[in-house]
């Protein structure tokens, strides 16, 4: 996949149990989607996804501001996901791809199967803007910030 596509539609369920389409959001708002493994890992992916998350939940006010939905997906569950959520307090939406259909067509998967780290930025018509795949987990709420803002 590559910037400037327009994105692959898919519905998932969210940690929340409501179906998500990416083309309901079509025309009326930019979307962010944030690939990411697996919630509990062990070793070091685990702690890159609580940095992520901690990142991304500091700039989520400036995120949303641009009139930007933003999902988080991984392989997990609907009730891993949702114990996630509640855990760590956050305010946006977890899907679940327990197939690993989308993940696979949008991050693309490593070597044991899970979904490469990555995040997909969509405008209002369904393109591509942007993707980021070396990802400064510590930085990278702003990063999504930013480019939002300069779009």
């Amino acid at each position: 996949m590559q910037e400037g596509q327009l994105a692959p539609n898919f519905t998932l369920i969210a940690n929340t149990g409501e179906s998500v389409t990416l083309d309901y959001f079509k025309d009326k708002k930019n979307i962010v989607l944030c690939f990411y493994p697996k919630n509990h890992l062990f070793g070091c992916p685990s702690k890159k996804v609580f940095k992520m998350a901690k990142s991304v939940i500091s700039a989520y006010d400036d995120i949303v501001s641009t009139d930007t939905e933003l999902f988080a997906i991984s392989v997990d569950t609907v009730e891993n996901q949702t114990k996630f959520v509640k855990e760590y307090t956050i305010p946006y939406l977890h899907l679940s791809d327990t197939s690993k259909e989308t993940c696979k067509e949008y991050a693309g998967l490593n070597f044991v199967g899970l979904p490469k780290r990555s995040t997909f930025i969509i405008d209002k018509k369904g393109s591509i803007r942007k993707i980021f795949r070396d990802i400064d987990v510590e930085q990278h709420g702003q990063q999504i910030a930013t480019f939002l803002q300069q779009m």
